[in-house]
């Protein structure tokens, strides 16, 4: 068994079967997505939609493509025939452009709205209140190729246990406090390899999980 293959298992057995695995394969050479693959992965998560659109070019067709990183408008066309899942939503703008470039495929594509978690200024994604005024606005209720199934977040990259588990805390308090109104929102989508079984104590039902797959991102 090769160490993607291990480290898969690894992982498979220690989240829940209700809990959906993106495996990050951002910067990494499409022998490595191969591998993870062939060990039954189907789910990848890229973070840059032309590497994202080159690997779906080469790769089997049966895998679900997932966006985790920051989307610009300009670059939704791109990926726009083929992505199954947007994680990064934060605007209006964006949800348009979507729905726009997804009517030309007619396709519906998947959106998880990003709500702002973390105490770092570089994070993307919208508070709780801008994530309301979206979900209720009508425009966005008369976007036809867009289904947004839930939220996502991004704890503050720490050592301290406690305000990852205080921010993780508060997304899932939101999503909960919710959902009664938006029964279309079905995926939390929190966790990364540093700190997924925290999430997943959470009640996260996505974790998007790269080096401890794949070992340490190449910075390219």
């Amino acid at each position: 068994m090769n160490t993607i293959e291990s480290n898969l298992q690894d992982i498979r057995n220690s989240i829940p079967e209700n809990v959906t695995l993106v495996a990050v394969s951002k910067t990494k050479p499409i022998s490595d997505l191969m591998q993870a693959y062939e060990a039954g992965q189907r789910i990848f998560g890229e973070n840059k939609i032309q590497e994202m659109a080159e690997k779906w070019e080469t790769m089997p067709k049966d895998i679900i493509w997932h966006m985790i990183g920051h989307v610009q408008t300009n670059k939704v066309k791109y990926m726009a025939s083929f992505v199954d899942l947007i994680h990064a939503v934060d605007s209006y703008k964006l949800l348009k452009e979507i729905d726009k470039q997804a009517k030309k495929y007619n396709r519906t594509i998947n959106c998880l709205l990003q709500i702002k978690i973390a105490k770092e200024e570089s994070k993307y994604g919208l508070s709780e209140e801008e994530a309301l005024i979206l979900l209720n606005s009508e425009e966005v209720k008369n976007l036809n190729n867009v289904h947004i199934q839930g939220i996502m977040g991004m704890a503050t990259f720490t050592d301290d246990q406690q305000q990852i588990n205080t921010e993780f805390k508060r997304i899932k308090a939101f999503f909960d406090r919710i959902r009664p109104q938006y029964p279309d929102l079905k995926t939390l989508s929190i966790g990364m390899s540093g700190d997924y079984r925290e999430a997943i104590v959470h009640g996260s039902t996505m974790v998007r999980i790269g080096s401890s797959i794949f070992g340490a991102r190449n910075y390219g």
